[in-house]
């Protein structure tokens, strides 16, 4: 049986893509390509995937309208989140550590609320 096998990409609407684009490259470090896409290709991209449904008054995704939130896998939550700090980035006070791995909240500068992921180190 044919099957759905991960999630290939994740879209947010933006008032300004190329400006946007332009932020998560510089402070999350996530690849762009040509045009602005962003894309993550080879050993970085290896991990689990989730793809999950909250209900409609969750407040997980923080207080606002956002309908959608991005969870990137990152390989060290604390030192990223220093950096963003520094950068001046807005940062959630809260953290979730769990058996699940360590969990971080940012906003991106028009507002979207992320999530950022340390997964458990294997052993």
């Amino acid at each position: 049986m044919a099957k759905v096998v991960g999630v290939g990409g994740v879209f947010l609407k933006a008032r300004d893509p190329k400006t946007l684009s332009a932020w998560y490259a510089e402070h999350l470090g996530v690849p762009k390509l040509e045009g602005g896409t962003l894309a993550f290709d080879g050993p970085e991209s290896a991990g689990m995937t989730v793809f999950a449904h909250f209900p409609l008054d969750t407040s997980y995704f923080g207080d606002g309208v956002q309908q959608a939130m991005v969870n990137f896998r990152v390989d060290d939550v604390d030192g990223l989140v220093q950096q963003l700090a520094a950068a001046g980035v807005r940062i959630d006070p809260k953290r979730d550590d769990s058996d699940y791995g360590r969990f971080s909240w940012i906003w991106d500068p028009e507002g979207n609320r992320i999530e950022l992921w340390e997964p458990p180190k294997a052993g």
